[in-house]
C-alpha cells in the first residue's frame, strides 16, 4: 500500500496564535478548515490539534475518532503560552513523528517542539506573514521581526509547503528551504458542486471578511447606479462603514453575516456572478469554492488570484479601481453565453488541479516522504 509507512505514526498541527475550533466555528469555517485532516486520519494512527481555545472539545463531532484536541491549559495570555506549549504538552509531543504548522503566526511552538524532542517537522503557510504585513503598512520593526521568524523557522523545517506559486518563489528567494513544495488550497468538489436551483437575475455575490484587504468600498462605488444585486457573507471591521455607504448610496446590497462552509454551496448557487475584488490574497479558498459551484467568477489581477483564473477562460480579471470593476461586471451579467462559459471552464480547473481528494495524495506523499 502506498501510504503505509504512515499506519501507527501520529500529527500534531499546531493552530495559528489566538486560534481555536471555536473561532473556525464562529467564522464558519470549521467544515472546510478540518476535512483534510479527516482525509490524513484514514492513514495516521493519530492527528493532534494543539489549539489556542478552552473550550474546543465541544467541536469534537467534526472531527474522526482518532483526531485529539489539545486546548489550551495553565496559561491565559496565548503568547506566553505559544512559547511553553511544546513543555506542557511535552507528554504527547515525545510520540509524535510529524509537527505541522497551519501558519507561520505561532509557528514558533512547532520549531521549538523539533528542537527538543528531534521530530520532522513540516512548515505550511497559507499566506506569507511577512508580505502581508508589507501590504498593510505595518510598524518596521514587526516586519523585520516577521522576517527574522520565518528566516529561523524555515531554516529548521524538513520541509516547507507553500499554497501559491507567488509564495512559493518568495520562500525559495529568501529563505530557501532544503525540501520545498508547492499545494494549494483544496475544495471539497463533492460538496462545492452545481445544483439545479434557480439562480436570482442579476444576482452578485462575494464571501470573505469584511476588511480593508478586500477592497469592497471599491466594488460598492461599482456597483452604484447599477440594477444589480448583492449579497455579502462574512464579518469583519468594515461592516459598519459598508453598510452606511449602500445607505447613502441606495446600494442593493445584503449583508448575510457569517455562514457554516457547508451551507454556503446552496447560496452560491443562486447568484450568476461570485466576485472577489481584493488588494491582495494568498490562495483565496473562496474564490474557489464559487469556481467548484460552476459559477462565472471575477478577481482582480493580483498574485493568487491570477494563478487560478485565466483571463476569459474559466473567469475574468480586472484591475482594483470601480471603473475597471464596473466594467467587469457589467460584461459578464449582461453575456449569458460568457457567464455559462466561464462557469463550465471554472468547475473543469477546480476538479483537475484543487480537488481535495488529489491534495490529500500529494500531501501523505509529502510524510511518506518524510518518515521512510
Amino acid at each position: 500500500m502506498r501510504f503505509q509507512p504512515l499506519r501507527g505514526r501520529a500529527l500534531a498541527l499546531f493552530f495559528t496564535i489566538g486560534v481555536s475550533l471555536k473561532l473556525w466555528h464562529e467564522t464558519g469555517m470549521i467544515e472546510r478548515e478540518v476535512a483534510i485532516y479527516n482525509e490524513l486520519s484514514k492513514y495516521f494512527k493519530n492527528i493532534y490539534f494543539f489549539t489556542y481555545g478552552t473550550e474546543d472539545f465541544k467541536f469534537k463531532s467534526y472531527l474522526a475518532d482518532n483526531i485529539t484536541i489539545i486546548s489550551k491549559k495553565y496559561i491565559k495570555n496565548d503568547l506566553l503560552y505559544s512559547f511553553l506549549l511544546p513543555f506542557i504538552h511535552r507528554k504527547i509531543l515525545k510520540e509524535v513523528d510529524v509537527l505541522k504548522t497551519n501558519q507561520m503566526l505561532g509557528s514558533w511552538s512547532a520549531a521549538v517542539a523539533k528542537l527538543i524532542y528531534r521530530k520532522k517537522l513540516v512548515v505550511r503557510t497559507g499566506y506569507m506573514w511577512s508580505i502581508h504585513l508589507g501590504k498593510e503598512n505595518a510598524k518596521r520593526w514587526r516586519r523585520i521581526l516577521s522576517k527574522n521568524i520565518e528566516k529561523l523557522v524555515y531554516r529548521l523545517a524538513d520541509s516547507a509547503v507553500t499554497s501559491s506559486q507567488t509564495n512559493f518563489e518568495y520562500v525559495e528567494h529568501y529563505y530557501k528551504p532544503r525540501d520545498h513544495i508547492l499545494i494549494p488550497n483544496y475544495v471539497e468538489t463533492d460538496v462545492f458542486k452545481p445544483l439545479n436551483t434557480a439562480k436570482k437575475k442579476s444576482s452578485i455575490c462575494f464571501v470573505g471578511r469584511l476588511t480593508s484587504q478586500k477592497n469592497l468600498l471599491a466594488l460598492f462605488e461599482a456597483l452604484s447606479g447599477l440594477p444589480y444585486t448583492i449579497d455579502l457573507i462574512g464579518s469583519g471591521e468594515h461592516e459598519e462603514k459598508l453598510k452606511e455607504f449602500t445607505r447613502e448610496n441606495k446600494t442593493d446590497a445584503s449583508f448575510l453575516g457569517n455562514v457554516p462552509n457547508h451551507d454556503l454551496p446552496a447560496i452560491l448557487n443562486q447568484h450568476e456572478l461570485f466576485i472577489l475584488p481584493s488588494l491582495y490574497e494568498g490562495m483565496p479558498k473562496t474564490l474557489l469554492e464559487a469556481m467548484a459551484c460552476g459559477l462565472a467568477v471575477i478577481g482582480t489581477n493580483i498574485d493568487g488570484t491570477r494563478e487560478v483564473i485565466k483571463h476569459g477562460e474559466n473567469g475574468i480579471l480586472c484591475e482594483t479601481d470601480p471603473k475597471s470593476i464596473r466594467e467587469a461586471i457589467v460584461r459578464v451579467i449582461e453575456d449569458e453565453g460568457l457567464k455559462q462559459t466561464l462557469g463550465i471552464n471554472a468547475r473543469k480547473t477546480i476538479e483537475q488541479r484543487f480537488s481535495l481528494e488529489k491534495l490529500t495524495d500529494k500531501e501523505l506523499g509529502l510524510y511518506v516522504k518524510l518518515l521512510i
